[in-house]
């Protein structure tokens, strides 16, 4: 995150933390499976490092290209805009932006550290988990191909993303995150005070659903957006459901006028 941060200061663009998010998770497993060796089951020592890897490694990848020359991410030009000009400004991006990030990989990632020091061997639980960790993995990088395809569109500029996951729910990518990490959990249940590490996938879910992630993207989302608010009307906010039956939809096409 201090990388990051220096990145973001010598560019005057912030939005690099993003790609560091995945980043940093990845760390933290990595440096977990070492000093855990001697203490740990390795198999599941190694399944532990192998999900998170892969999840922050490709979400890492997608932010990268999908940032690359675009502007300041609205979020923390809003964000930063509240601060004063200068060094203070600075300061501020560094709390409020990479040291708050960093602070929560380390609480959200407590069930990773914990699961590699469990001394026995994935059971049934722990492989429960790597399937929700599937689930939430595929939902993550479908809805996130599928949406770069429609924006790779010059025909849907400007049109609202409403096919494929996106008819099931409006954040496909924040309910695969969460399966994600309540799938990571499961692999550290049966270690001391196991339910005390619940407490971490909570907080993502959280932070995903009600934080910083959906509320603060609809706030920009349903800014001039034609065809958001009825989209918000048939779409479930979060958790994958049929689309549902409005006015507009129940009453279907236009007749066709009689000869």
């Amino acid at each position: 995150m201090l990388t990051a941060f220096a990145v973001g200061v010598r560019t005057g663009r912030h939005r690099g933390v993003d790609v560091a998010w995945g980043l940093a998770f990845t760390a933290v497993a990595v440096a977990g499976f070492v000093l855990s060796a001697g203490h740990g089951d390795t198999g599941r020592r190694l399944l532990a490092t192998a999900l998170v890897a892969l999840w922050g490694l490709r979400l890492s990848a997608h932010l990268w290209w999908r940032a690359r020359g675009a502007d300041e991410d609205p979020r923390y030009a809003r964000m930063l805009a509240r601060a004063p000009e200068g060094a203070r400004r600075t300061r501020y991006a560094l709390r409020k932006v990479y040291l708050l990030q960093a602070a929560l990989v380390w609480v959200v990632s407590l069930p990773v550290q914990a699961a590699q020091y469990l001394p026995r061997p994935p059971g049934p639980l722990a492989w429960a988990g790597t399937a929700l960790w599937a689930v939430g993995l595929a939902f993550e990088a479908v809805g996130d191909r599928q949406l770069a395809r429609f924006k790779a569109d010059p025909a849907n500029r400007g049109r609202i993303m409403d096919r494929g996951l996106w008819s099931w729910t409006r954040h496909p990518n924040y309910f695969g995150d969460a399966c994600v990490w309540w799938g990571l959990y499961l692999l550290a249940v049966g270690a001391p005070a196991a339910w005390a590490f619940a407490l971490s996938p909570l907080l993502m879910t959280w932070l995903l659903a009600f934080g910083s992630g959906k509320p603060m993207l609809e706030r920009q989302l349903g800014t001039g957006r034609p065809g958001w608010a009825e989209y918000a009307a048939r779409t479930s906010g979060f958790l994958p459901l049929p689309p549902r039956r409005t006015a507009s939809t129940a009453a279907g096409p236009p007749a066709k006028p009689r000869p």
